[in-house]
């Protein structure tokens, strides 16, 4: 396969069914580019279906503006994507407020909303794994003795706890320890985390970054894990070929 560019999917997913991409959203101008080359990615592999970028905050449009723009246009249905890798507030409160505002405001539309790309229930999809193992491989090709998988953070702990999931899967497929790590709202900092684990002996600590595009979360994840002498931090996921395979699959799930 060529680097970059996917095959395309094979599954049941109507290709006249639109799909809107909702991400968190950010002042980050990076994090919006990032969003669009995913929803680009995903298109790419789905010859057919419409994939559009939507933000919550931040960035314009809105995914109320764009299901109201698809409803306006003719469509009678549409799919929702979820680019949250935790189903916290984002994904319980603001997004079913926002098909909500779409309904309210524009033509009739059905409108399912799939799940998150993190963890659902106590499974960690495979190819969320596989990103992440990309991204590490393409920051230090080398070994590690440890992992620390580095989070936006939050309040909720059903979404740590599904952080932490996903930290141990990511450590048993490389045969090490993995700690969480959180950019705010929630402790152990990376660096602390980084800190503990040269403090047990492990000289060669990588930071697997959790994030979906690159923002102030990641910049300050990078620094502190440099700080800490961390052998490598990983760039988000973006527009890896798994997580676009990983959306795709999540509109598998919903499609029918």
């Amino acid at each position: 396969m060529v680097p970059g560019r996917l095959p395309a999917f094979r599954g049941p997913v109507s290709g006249a069914d639109p799909v809107v991409l909702v991400a968190h959203g950010s002042r980050d101008p990076r994090a919006a580019a990032a969003t669009r080359a995913l929803a680009r990615a995903v298109a790419a592999a789905r010859p057919g279906t419409v994939v559009l970028p939507s933000w919550l905050d931040h960035t314009a449009p809105t995914p109320a503006e764009v299901l109201c723009g698809l409803a306006e246009a003719g469509h009678a249905r549409a799919v929702l994507v979820p680019l949250l890798l935790t189903a916290a507030y984002h994904r319980r409160v603001d997004i079913p407020a926002a098909v909500a505002e779409a309904g309210a405001v524009g033509r009739a539309m059905a409108v399912r909303v799939t799940d998150v790309l993190g963890p659902v229930g106590e499974r960690v999809d495979p190819l969320l794994l596989a990103g992440l193992r990309q991204r590490l491989a393409e920051a230090e090709p080398g070994r590690f003795d440890a992992l620390v998988l580095a989070a936006a953070g939050t309040r909720d702990p059903g979404a740590r706890a599904s952080v932490g999931r996903v930290a141990a899967a990511l450590g048993a497929s490389y045969g090490v320890p993995c700690r969480v790590a959180y950019a705010s709202a929630a402790a152990p900092t990376t660096g602390t985390a980084v800190a503990r684990f040269r403090a047990d002996g492990a000289r060669r600590v990588a930071v697997s970054a959790y994030f979906l595009a690159p923002g102030l979360f990641h910049d300050a994840v990078t620094t502190a894990a440099r700080e800490a002498s961390a052998v490598a931090v990983s760039a988000p996921l973006t527009d890896t070929p798994d997580l676009a395979h990983l959306i795709l699959r999540r509109l598998h799930a919903f499609s029918g």
